[in-house]
């Protein structure tokens, strides 16, 4: 039998609500699910593999964080963005992002940067051979990996709110221009973590966040 102690260390399993949440987030964050697309409980039963019960919740939980919306019809889609609604977004992204990077910047080590270029060759990759799917997640690995060494876990929560309602509209940018004009200044970015430089960490991650931006203003004023 085991002690209190064994019990506590033992891992714990992941409930499968949370698992499914964590799934649906995924597939609007990194654009499997684009801005107009309708959504429902039984078409993602099936895509998902899981219950009505953890679909509906999962729903729920998205709606409430905006990645989703529920129209007048009751039906769900994932939202459309706006001009006005990128404003909004672009003033929150580059006022907690860059701090977040900057905030950051003391504590990575010789190692913790081997690992950002790492990443960075992955984002490269994608954007050279056109991968838009590995292209989102490793870009989206590069800025939350570097996050991660703020310490600030309010605005990285922030930050990620902020993700799921842009990530379908980079997505749309993506199908519609090609891979080659994708937002990519992280060799700045490792040039300034190589020299502890904080202030010059936080500008090349606005300027990564101010590209994409004006990439998705762009096909917004197209469309």
């Amino acid at each position: 039998m085991k002690n209190v102690r064994d019990a506590d260390e033992s891992p714990r399993k992941v409930p499968s609500h949370e698992i499914t949440y964590c799934r649906l987030r995924d597939m609007i964050l990194f654009g499997q699910l684009t801005p107009g697309q309708p959504v429902t409980i039984q078409g993602l039963t099936a895509t998902l593999e899981a219950g009505m019960t953890p679909v509906r919740e999962a729903i729920r939980r998205l709606i409430a964080e905006g990645a989703l919306e529920l129209r007048d019809n009751r039906r769900v889609s994932v939202p459309e963005l706006t001009l006005s609604q990128l404003d909004e977004l672009a003033f929150a992204r580059l006022a907690i992002e860059p701090k977040l990077a900057e905030l950051a910047a003391s504590q990575l080590t010789a190692r913790d940067i081997s690992r950002f270029e790492e990443i960075d060759a992955t984002v490269s990759r994608a954007i050279d051979t056109g991968d838009v799917h590995r292209y989102l997640l490793s870009n989206y690995q590069f800025h939350f990996a570097l996050y991660e060494y703020a310490g600030a876990p309010i605005l990285q929560s922030m930050a990620n709110s902020l993700w799921l309602r842009f990530g379908p509209s980079l997505r749309v940018v993506c199908g519609r221009y090609g891979t080659s004009s994708l937002p990519d200044r992280h060799q700045e970015a490792l040039a300034a973590m190589r020299a502890g430089d904080a202030g010059a960490l936080a500008r090349a991650i606005q300027d990564d966040i101010q590209q994409g931006i004006d990439q998705v203003r762009i096909s917004l004023e197209d469309n």
